[in-house]
């Protein structure tokens, strides 16, 4: 009858096997020794090396400074910033300019305000242009992606880096114990299959 217990007993060596596994990826946090044999686990062993190829796909296959560049020309250069400009600069010409000059406010025509306006907005427009393409350069210049990734993914203590993966990939790792353990049990039945086999 014992026999029969095999692929129970097989499926929680294998359930067993695959969590150790899973469990070594992160501990031992620190190097210590087994026998004379250094043991520490694989993420916290590798860290650094794990940062700095992360670092390099965020950068070349993610996000590099030249996509936070373009986004940001994009949406200085935007319908949306050009009207909020426009609409400042109305509001300013007609909350301000009568108090601090009120003999040119009233000599001024609604026309030739409206082309001071034009003139103002059009000039607006170049200077933030210009003041977009200058700060997107240094920006290009100064913004080192995969170094900021891999400066910060490096300086994640052990049990952040652990957090981080478990939740990226805690159904992944459930996968893996469940496959060890079916694994287990049909490695365990064909054992009991074996076993039956008159001889």
């Amino acid at each position: 009858m014992l026999v029969y217990t095999l692929p129970f007993i097989g499926a929680l060596i294998g359930w067993l096997t695959n969590y150790i596994a899973i469990k070594m990826l992160f501990h031992p946090k620190n190097e210590v020794k087994i026998f004379f044999i250094p043991v520490q686990g694989v993420f916290p062993k590798r860290q650094k090396d794990f940062a700095r190829k992360l670092g390099q796909i965020v950068s070349e296959e993610l996000v590099s400074a030249q996509d936070v560049t373009a986004h940001l020309k994009e949406k200085a250069t935007s319908e949306a910033v050009l009207n909020n400009i426009t609409l400042r600069l109305e509001e300013g010409i007609a909350s301000r300019l009568p108090r601090l000059f009120p003999m040119l406010a009233m000599l001024i025509s609604s026309d030739k305000m409206e082309k001071i306006k034009g003139f103002i907005l059009e000039q607006m427009g170049s200077i933030n242009e210009d003041l977009i393409d200058m700060l997107s350069g240094e920006l290009e210049d100064e913004l080192d992606v995969q170094r900021l990734v891999e400066e910060k993914v490096a300086a994640f203590s052990s049990d952040k880096l652990e957090e981080i993966l478990f939740s990226i990939m805690r159904r992944e790792f459930k996968f893996v114990e469940l496959v060890g353990a079916v694994l287990g049990f049909l490695i365990g039945v064909a054992q009991v299959l074996l076993l039956s086999i008159p001889y």
